[in-house]
Protein backbone atom coordinates (compact mmCIF):
# COMPACT_ATOMS: atom_id res chain seq x y z
CA UNK A 1 0.00 0.00 0.00
CA UNK A 2 2.88 2.21 0.90
CA UNK A 3 5.09 1.22 -1.86
CA UNK A 4 2.43 2.36 -4.42
CA UNK A 5 3.49 5.72 -3.29
CA UNK A 6 7.08 5.61 -2.48
CA UNK A 7 8.10 3.56 -5.41
CA UNK A 8 6.58 5.90 -8.36
CA UNK A 9 9.46 8.06 -8.75
CA UNK A 10 11.63 5.03 -9.77
CA UNK A 11 9.57 3.94 -13.16
CA UNK A 12 11.45 5.73 -15.41
CA UNK A 13 14.45 3.79 -14.14
CA UNK A 14 13.33 0.62 -15.62
CA UNK A 15 12.13 -0.92 -12.27
CA UNK A 16 8.23 -2.05 -13.46
CA UNK A 17 8.84 -5.51 -13.24
CA UNK A 18 10.60 -5.82 -9.85
CA UNK A 19 7.27 -5.61 -8.03
CA UNK A 20 6.13 -9.05 -9.45
CA UNK A 21 8.72 -10.68 -7.76
CA UNK A 22 7.54 -9.29 -4.10
CA UNK A 23 4.46 -10.44 -4.77
CA UNK A 24 5.30 -14.26 -4.30
CA UNK A 25 3.45 -14.63 -0.59
CA UNK A 26 5.83 -16.01 2.18
CA UNK A 27 4.25 -18.41 4.92
CA UNK A 28 6.19 -19.09 7.98
CA UNK A 29 5.27 -22.54 9.52
CA UNK A 30 6.39 -21.12 12.92
CA UNK A 31 3.37 -20.33 14.23
CA UNK A 32 4.21 -17.27 15.48
CA UNK A 33 2.18 -13.50 14.93
CA UNK A 34 5.39 -11.79 14.48
CA UNK A 35 6.84 -13.90 11.31
CA UNK A 36 2.61 -13.69 9.63
CA UNK A 37 2.95 -9.70 9.82
CA UNK A 38 6.53 -9.84 8.45
CA UNK A 39 5.35 -11.57 5.53
CA UNK A 40 2.37 -9.67 5.20
CA UNK A 41 5.06 -6.80 4.63
CA UNK A 42 6.64 -8.07 1.97
CA UNK A 43 3.97 -9.16 0.22
CA UNK A 44 2.64 -5.53 0.33
CA UNK A 45 6.17 -4.32 -1.11
CA UNK A 46 5.17 -5.76 -4.11
CA UNK A 47 1.77 -5.65 -4.28
CA UNK A 48 1.63 -2.18 -3.94
CA UNK A 49 3.83 -1.37 -6.89
CA UNK A 50 1.57 -4.05 -9.20
CA UNK A 51 -1.62 -2.35 -8.19
CA UNK A 52 -0.47 1.07 -9.47
CA UNK A 53 2.45 0.64 -12.26
CA UNK A 54 0.18 -1.18 -14.94
CA UNK A 55 -2.24 2.02 -14.79
CA UNK A 56 0.80 4.22 -14.83
CA UNK A 57 2.11 1.97 -18.14
CA UNK A 58 -1.23 2.31 -20.02
CA UNK A 59 -1.16 6.27 -19.74
CA UNK A 60 2.28 6.14 -20.95
CA UNK A 61 1.72 3.90 -23.85
CA UNK A 62 -1.86 5.01 -24.53
CA UNK A 63 -2.44 8.69 -25.15
CA UNK A 64 -5.88 8.27 -27.08
CA UNK A 65 -8.48 8.34 -24.02
CA UNK A 66 -10.59 5.75 -25.77
CA UNK A 67 -7.80 3.32 -26.92
CA UNK A 68 -6.37 3.62 -23.23
CA UNK A 69 -10.05 3.31 -21.56
CA UNK A 70 -10.47 0.06 -24.04
CA UNK A 71 -7.28 -1.10 -22.98
CA UNK A 72 -8.04 -0.45 -18.92
CA UNK A 73 -11.51 -2.78 -19.81
CA UNK A 74 -9.46 -5.51 -20.58
CA UNK A 75 -7.26 -5.42 -17.56
CA UNK A 76 -10.77 -5.04 -15.66
CA UNK A 77 -11.86 -8.25 -17.73
CA UNK A 78 -8.82 -10.01 -16.39
CA UNK A 79 -9.26 -9.25 -12.85
CA UNK A 80 -12.76 -10.13 -13.07
CA UNK A 81 -11.95 -13.07 -14.37
CA UNK A 82 -9.54 -13.95 -11.28
CA UNK A 83 -12.26 -12.38 -8.82
CA UNK A 84 -14.72 -15.27 -10.23
CA UNK A 85 -12.18 -18.13 -9.81
CA UNK A 86 -10.56 -17.16 -6.66
CA UNK A 87 -13.68 -17.25 -4.61
CA UNK A 88 -14.80 -20.12 -5.45
CA UNK A 89 -11.20 -21.99 -5.32
CA UNK A 90 -10.70 -20.03 -1.95
CA UNK A 91 -13.75 -21.20 -0.59
CA UNK A 92 -13.41 -24.95 -1.10
CA UNK A 93 -9.26 -24.59 -0.20
CA UNK A 94 -10.47 -23.46 3.36
CA UNK A 95 -13.63 -25.75 3.69
CA UNK A 96 -11.40 -28.45 2.52
CA UNK A 97 -7.92 -27.65 3.63
CA UNK A 98 -6.70 -25.34 5.60
CA UNK A 99 -6.44 -21.28 5.57
CA UNK A 100 -2.63 -21.64 5.06
CA UNK A 101 -2.88 -23.25 1.38
CA UNK A 102 -4.95 -20.09 -0.16
CA UNK A 103 -0.94 -18.44 0.75
CA UNK A 104 0.85 -21.98 -1.03
CA UNK A 105 -1.06 -21.88 -4.12
CA UNK A 106 0.07 -17.88 -5.09
CA UNK A 107 3.79 -19.08 -5.25
CA UNK A 108 3.53 -20.72 -8.72
CA UNK A 109 1.19 -18.19 -10.09
CA UNK A 110 3.95 -15.37 -8.85
CA UNK A 111 6.95 -17.37 -10.65
CA UNK A 112 4.51 -17.73 -13.81
CA UNK A 113 4.20 -13.71 -14.11
CA UNK A 114 7.61 -13.16 -13.22
CA UNK A 115 9.18 -15.47 -16.33
CA UNK A 116 5.79 -13.81 -18.17
CA UNK A 117 7.52 -10.22 -17.69
CA UNK A 118 10.87 -11.57 -18.24
CA UNK A 119 10.40 -12.83 -21.25
CA UNK A 120 7.47 -10.93 -22.94
CA UNK A 121 7.73 -7.25 -21.48
CA UNK A 122 9.69 -5.06 -23.33
CA UNK A 123 10.64 -1.55 -22.97
CA UNK A 124 13.47 0.51 -23.58
CA UNK A 125 15.45 1.74 -20.50
CA UNK A 126 14.45 6.03 -19.44
CA UNK A 127 16.59 7.73 -16.96
CA UNK A 128 15.38 10.02 -14.43
CA UNK A 129 17.45 12.82 -15.86
CA UNK A 130 19.80 13.57 -12.69
CA UNK A 131 16.80 14.36 -10.19
CA UNK A 132 17.88 13.61 -6.40
CA UNK A 133 15.36 11.37 -4.98
CA UNK A 134 13.43 12.53 -2.18
CA UNK A 135 14.43 9.29 0.50
CA UNK A 136 13.44 12.47 3.30
CA UNK A 137 10.21 12.53 1.78
CA UNK A 138 9.66 9.09 1.33
CA UNK A 139 10.95 7.82 4.90
CA UNK A 140 8.47 10.79 6.12
CA UNK A 141 5.87 9.88 4.56
CA UNK A 142 6.47 5.76 5.04
CA UNK A 143 6.71 6.57 8.89
CA UNK A 144 3.36 8.76 8.83
CA UNK A 145 1.39 6.21 7.39
CA UNK A 146 2.23 3.11 9.05
CA UNK A 147 1.69 5.28 12.38
CA UNK A 148 -1.95 6.02 11.03
CA UNK A 149 -2.33 3.06 10.10
CA UNK A 150 -1.97 0.99 13.24
CA UNK A 151 -3.78 3.65 14.97
CA UNK A 152 -6.58 3.22 12.49
CA UNK A 153 -6.13 -0.79 13.02
CA UNK A 154 -6.47 -0.36 16.74
CA UNK A 155 -9.58 1.04 16.85
CA UNK A 156 -11.81 -0.89 18.83
CA UNK A 157 -8.86 -2.97 20.25
CA UNK A 158 -6.82 -0.62 22.43
CA UNK A 159 -7.24 2.10 24.51
CA UNK A 160 -8.39 5.65 22.83
CA UNK A 161 -5.44 7.76 24.47
CA UNK A 162 -2.70 4.99 22.17
CA UNK A 163 -4.61 5.40 19.09
CA UNK A 164 -4.84 9.17 19.62
CA UNK A 165 -1.47 9.18 19.94
CA UNK A 166 -0.29 6.98 16.87
CA UNK A 167 -2.11 8.92 14.81
CA UNK A 168 -1.62 12.67 15.93
CA UNK A 169 2.17 11.32 15.52
CA UNK A 170 1.22 10.33 12.17
CA UNK A 171 -0.54 13.60 11.30
CA UNK A 172 2.15 15.65 12.68
CA UNK A 173 4.53 13.60 10.44
CA UNK A 174 2.65 14.66 7.68
CA UNK A 175 1.97 17.99 8.19
CA UNK A 176 5.96 17.95 7.83
CA UNK A 177 6.03 16.23 4.96
CA UNK A 178 3.82 19.07 3.44
CA UNK A 179 6.98 21.05 4.33
CA UNK A 180 9.83 18.92 2.97
CA UNK A 181 8.37 18.79 -0.24
CA UNK A 182 7.93 22.60 -1.00
CA UNK A 183 11.72 22.66 -0.98
CA UNK A 184 12.64 18.82 -2.94
CA UNK A 185 13.88 19.16 -6.27
CA UNK A 186 11.64 15.78 -7.28
CA UNK A 187 9.41 15.27 -4.14
CA UNK A 188 7.37 12.48 -3.84
CA UNK A 189 3.87 14.15 -3.20
CA UNK A 190 4.12 17.58 -4.75
CA UNK A 191 1.89 20.09 -2.96
CA UNK A 192 0.87 21.17 -6.34
CA UNK A 193 -1.46 18.15 -6.47
CA UNK A 194 -3.75 19.35 -3.92
CA UNK A 195 -3.89 22.95 -6.36
CA UNK A 196 -5.60 20.92 -8.88
CA UNK A 197 -9.43 21.15 -7.94
CA UNK A 198 -10.64 18.63 -10.59
CA UNK A 199 -8.00 16.43 -9.28
CA UNK A 200 -8.96 16.81 -5.76
CA UNK A 201 -12.57 15.87 -6.65
CA UNK A 202 -11.77 12.39 -8.38
CA UNK A 203 -9.71 11.71 -5.01
CA UNK A 204 -12.42 12.45 -2.66
CA UNK A 205 -15.10 10.63 -4.91
CA UNK A 206 -12.51 7.72 -5.03
CA UNK A 207 -11.96 7.60 -1.37
CA UNK A 208 -16.04 7.65 -0.64
CA UNK A 209 -17.09 4.99 -2.97
CA UNK A 210 -13.77 2.38 -2.30
CA UNK A 211 -15.13 3.25 1.82
CA UNK A 212 -18.62 1.94 1.05
CA UNK A 213 -17.18 -0.59 -1.83
CA UNK A 214 -15.40 -2.51 1.33
CA UNK A 215 -18.63 -2.99 2.97
CA UNK A 216 -20.20 -5.53 0.48
CA UNK A 217 -16.83 -7.12 -0.48
CA UNK A 218 -15.69 -8.24 3.41
CA UNK A 219 -19.68 -8.57 4.88
CA UNK A 220 -22.21 -9.83 2.34
CA UNK A 221 -19.73 -13.69 2.30
CA UNK A 222 -20.34 -13.02 6.16
CA UNK A 223 -24.22 -12.22 5.50
CA UNK A 224 -24.51 -16.19 3.39
CA UNK A 225 -22.34 -18.10 6.00
CA UNK A 226 -23.48 -16.30 9.14
CA UNK A 227 -27.46 -15.96 8.32
CA UNK A 228 -28.10 -18.59 5.80
CA UNK A 229 -26.28 -20.48 7.11
CA UNK A 230 -24.09 -21.67 3.79
CA UNK A 231 -20.12 -22.71 3.65
CA UNK A 232 -17.22 -20.45 2.69
CA UNK A 233 -17.48 -21.72 -0.66
CA UNK A 234 -21.28 -20.79 -1.59
CA UNK A 235 -20.22 -17.59 0.67
CA UNK A 236 -17.82 -16.17 -1.80
CA UNK A 237 -19.84 -17.17 -4.72
CA UNK A 238 -21.82 -13.76 -3.75
CA UNK A 239 -19.10 -11.77 -5.49
CA UNK A 240 -19.06 -13.59 -8.87
CA UNK A 241 -22.19 -11.70 -10.62
CA UNK A 242 -20.24 -8.27 -9.30
CA UNK A 243 -17.20 -9.76 -10.71
CA UNK A 244 -19.12 -9.99 -14.41
CA UNK A 245 -20.62 -6.89 -14.40
CA UNK A 246 -17.67 -4.92 -13.10
CA UNK A 247 -16.80 -5.94 -16.62
CA UNK A 248 -19.34 -5.31 -18.44
CA UNK A 249 -19.62 -1.38 -16.41
CA UNK A 250 -16.11 -0.91 -17.91
CA UNK A 251 -16.87 -1.63 -21.07
CA UNK A 252 -19.89 0.14 -21.70
CA UNK A 253 -18.54 3.21 -19.30
CA UNK A 254 -15.39 3.26 -21.90
CA UNK A 255 -17.88 3.71 -24.90
CA UNK A 256 -20.17 6.18 -23.78
CA UNK A 257 -18.27 8.23 -22.26
CA UNK A 258 -17.81 10.84 -24.09
CA UNK A 259 -21.23 11.81 -24.87
CA UNK A 260 -22.09 11.41 -21.11
CA UNK A 261 -19.16 12.85 -19.61
CA UNK A 262 -17.31 11.81 -16.74
CA UNK A 263 -19.33 12.93 -13.71
CA UNK A 264 -22.39 11.55 -15.15
CA UNK A 265 -21.14 8.27 -15.34
CA UNK A 266 -19.48 8.58 -11.94
CA UNK A 267 -23.07 9.21 -11.47
CA UNK A 268 -24.72 6.25 -12.66
CA UNK A 269 -22.48 4.06 -11.17
CA UNK A 270 -23.01 5.75 -7.63
CA UNK A 271 -27.09 5.23 -8.16
CA UNK A 272 -26.20 1.83 -8.85
CA UNK A 273 -24.50 1.01 -5.83
CA UNK A 274 -27.15 2.91 -3.82
CA UNK A 275 -29.55 0.91 -4.67
CA UNK A 276 -27.69 -2.45 -4.04
CA UNK A 277 -26.63 -1.03 -0.67
CA UNK A 278 -30.27 0.68 -0.15
CA UNK A 279 -32.05 -2.90 -0.57
CA UNK A 280 -29.44 -4.83 1.37
CA UNK A 281 -29.84 -2.49 4.31
CA UNK A 282 -33.61 -3.15 3.96
CA UNK A 283 -33.35 -6.62 3.96
CA UNK A 284 -35.04 -8.90 6.55
CA UNK A 285 -32.63 -11.75 8.19
CA UNK A 286 -34.38 -14.38 6.08
CA UNK A 287 -33.72 -12.97 2.27
CA UNK A 288 -32.59 -15.48 -0.17
CA UNK A 289 -29.01 -15.87 -1.54
CA UNK A 290 -30.65 -15.32 -4.69
CA UNK A 291 -31.39 -11.89 -3.54
CA UNK A 292 -27.60 -11.27 -2.82
CA UNK A 293 -26.68 -12.76 -6.17
CA UNK A 294 -28.79 -9.89 -7.65
CA UNK A 295 -27.16 -6.82 -4.83
CA UNK A 296 -23.70 -8.18 -5.88
CA UNK A 297 -24.61 -7.71 -10.04
CA UNK A 298 -25.84 -4.19 -9.53
CA UNK A 299 -22.58 -3.10 -6.88
CA UNK A 300 -20.17 -5.04 -9.33
CA UNK A 301 -21.94 -2.62 -12.04
CA UNK A 302 -21.64 0.22 -9.89
CA UNK A 303 -17.90 -0.49 -9.15
CA UNK A 304 -17.12 -0.97 -12.90
CA UNK A 305 -19.20 2.29 -14.10
CA UNK A 306 -16.96 4.36 -11.70
CA UNK A 307 -13.74 2.89 -11.65
CA UNK A 308 -12.70 3.06 -15.28
CA UNK A 309 -13.94 6.57 -15.62
CA UNK A 310 -12.15 8.51 -11.94
CA UNK A 311 -9.26 6.04 -12.92
CA UNK A 312 -8.47 7.71 -16.65
CA UNK A 313 -9.77 11.12 -15.03
CA UNK A 314 -7.42 11.08 -12.77
CA UNK A 315 -4.52 10.76 -15.55
CA UNK A 316 -6.17 13.47 -17.20
CA UNK A 317 -6.68 16.02 -14.53
CA UNK A 318 -2.84 15.63 -13.11
CA UNK A 319 -0.39 17.56 -15.11
CA UNK A 320 1.76 15.14 -17.53
CA UNK A 321 4.75 15.22 -15.38
CA UNK A 322 2.57 14.35 -12.30
CA UNK A 323 0.68 11.19 -13.67
CA UNK A 324 2.72 8.53 -11.98
CA UNK A 325 2.31 10.04 -8.82
CA UNK A 326 -1.13 11.07 -8.89
CA UNK A 327 -2.03 7.71 -10.47
CA UNK A 328 -0.74 5.80 -6.80
CA UNK A 329 -2.00 8.52 -4.86
CA UNK A 330 -5.36 7.67 -5.77
CA UNK A 331 -4.75 4.27 -5.39
CA UNK A 332 -2.93 5.08 -1.47
CA UNK A 333 -6.47 6.80 -0.85
CA UNK A 334 -8.47 4.06 -1.89
CA UNK A 335 -6.72 1.68 0.06
CA UNK A 336 -6.22 4.16 3.43
CA UNK A 337 -10.09 4.64 2.80
CA UNK A 338 -10.87 0.89 2.77
CA UNK A 339 -8.62 0.36 5.89
CA UNK A 340 -10.23 3.37 8.00
CA UNK A 341 -13.57 1.85 6.96
CA UNK A 342 -12.95 -1.74 7.48
CA UNK A 343 -12.11 -0.23 11.21
CA UNK A 344 -14.87 1.40 11.32
CA UNK A 345 -17.09 -1.63 10.58
CA UNK A 346 -15.60 -4.09 12.61
CA UNK A 347 -15.66 -1.49 15.95
CA UNK A 348 -19.56 -1.50 14.53
CA UNK A 349 -20.06 -5.35 14.20
CA UNK A 350 -18.27 -6.41 17.66
CA UNK A 351 -20.40 -3.73 19.77
CA UNK A 352 -23.47 -5.17 17.96
CA UNK A 353 -22.26 -8.46 19.16
CA UNK A 354 -20.82 -7.52 22.50
CA UNK A 355 -24.64 -5.76 22.99
CA UNK A 356 -26.19 -9.13 22.03
CA UNK A 357 -24.15 -11.48 24.03
CA UNK A 358 -25.11 -8.78 27.39
CA UNK A 359 -28.77 -8.87 26.16
CA UNK A 360 -28.72 -12.77 25.87
CA UNK A 361 -27.68 -12.97 29.96
CA UNK A 362 -24.99 -15.74 29.57
CA UNK A 363 -26.49 -17.66 27.27
CA UNK A 364 -24.95 -16.64 24.20
CA UNK A 365 -21.13 -16.22 23.71
CA UNK A 366 -18.76 -14.59 21.42
CA UNK A 367 -17.16 -18.16 20.77
CA UNK A 368 -20.51 -19.00 19.76
CA UNK A 369 -21.19 -16.29 17.59
CA UNK A 370 -17.29 -16.31 15.69
CA UNK A 371 -18.32 -19.99 15.21
CA UNK A 372 -21.91 -19.09 13.39
CA UNK A 373 -20.05 -18.10 9.99
CA UNK A 374 -18.64 -21.77 10.05
CA UNK A 375 -20.65 -24.56 8.15
CA UNK A 376 -18.82 -26.75 9.97
CA UNK A 377 -18.59 -25.56 13.36
CA UNK A 378 -22.64 -24.48 13.36
CA UNK A 379 -23.26 -27.63 13.76
CA UNK A 380 -22.46 -27.90 17.47
CA UNK A 381 -24.22 -24.74 18.10
CA UNK A 382 -27.58 -25.30 20.36
CA UNK A 383 -30.60 -25.58 17.92
CA UNK A 384 -32.63 -23.19 19.57
CA UNK A 385 -29.98 -20.36 20.25
CA UNK A 386 -29.52 -20.58 16.16
CA UNK A 387 -31.99 -17.81 15.42
CA UNK A 388 -31.51 -15.39 18.27
CA UNK A 389 -27.65 -15.94 17.59
CA UNK A 390 -28.21 -14.37 13.57
CA UNK A 391 -30.75 -11.78 14.78
CA UNK A 392 -27.50 -10.32 16.89
CA UNK A 393 -25.37 -11.03 14.03
CA UNK A 394 -28.00 -9.72 11.50
CA UNK A 395 -28.12 -6.50 13.39
CA UNK A 396 -24.34 -5.29 13.08
CA UNK A 397 -24.18 -6.33 9.48
CA UNK A 398 -27.21 -4.01 9.27
CA UNK A 399 -25.82 -1.25 10.34
CA UNK A 400 -22.69 -1.89 8.38
CA UNK A 401 -25.16 -1.36 5.07
CA UNK A 402 -26.55 1.88 7.01
CA UNK A 403 -22.80 3.58 6.99
CA UNK A 404 -22.09 2.52 3.81
CA UNK A 405 -25.08 3.48 2.57
CA UNK A 406 -24.79 7.16 3.69
CA UNK A 407 -21.01 7.47 2.24
CA UNK A 408 -22.59 6.34 -0.92
CA UNK A 409 -25.06 9.59 -0.58
CA UNK A 410 -22.52 11.88 0.63
CA UNK A 411 -20.84 11.06 -3.07
CA UNK A 412 -23.80 11.38 -4.89
CA UNK A 413 -24.70 14.73 -3.73
CA UNK A 414 -21.00 15.91 -3.73
CA UNK A 415 -20.90 14.54 -7.79
CA UNK A 416 -24.51 16.32 -8.48
CA UNK A 417 -23.03 19.47 -7.22
CA UNK A 418 -20.11 19.62 -9.09
CA UNK A 419 -22.13 19.01 -11.92
CA UNK A 420 -24.27 22.03 -11.30
CA UNK A 421 -21.21 24.15 -10.55
CA UNK A 422 -19.68 22.94 -13.71
CA UNK A 423 -22.93 23.53 -15.73
CA UNK A 424 -22.95 26.91 -14.51
CA UNK A 425 -19.63 27.90 -15.34
CA UNK A 426 -20.49 26.46 -18.70
CA UNK A 427 -18.29 23.15 -18.97
CA UNK A 428 -19.54 20.97 -22.12
CA UNK A 429 -20.26 17.01 -20.92
CA UNK A 430 -19.62 18.21 -16.76
CA UNK A 431 -15.43 17.46 -17.22
CA UNK A 432 -14.91 16.63 -20.74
Amino acid sequence: MVNGAVRTPFYHLKESHCGLFATVHFHFTINQYIFFLIARAIMGIGAGGMNTLPFIIYADLYTNLRKRSEVIGYATASFSAASIIGPLIGGWIVDVFSWHWVFYINVPIAMFSILSVQFFFKEPIRNAAGKKIDYLGACLLISSLVLILTGIQMIGTASLVLIVSFMMVGLILLALLLQVEKKAADPIIPNRLFKNIPLVVDFFLFALLWGAFIAFNIYIPMWAQSLLGLSALIGGMTQIPGSITNFMGSVIGARIQAQVGKYRMVTLGTLAFLFSFFCVAAAPINTSFGFLLLMGAFEGLGLGLCFNILQISVQEDAEKRDIPIATSFAYLLRILSQAFMSSIYGVVLNNALMKGVEESRGEISIDMLNKLGNSQSMTDLPGTLLYEMRIIMYSGLHNIMLIALFLLIIALIFNIGIQKKMKKNGFKHFGQ
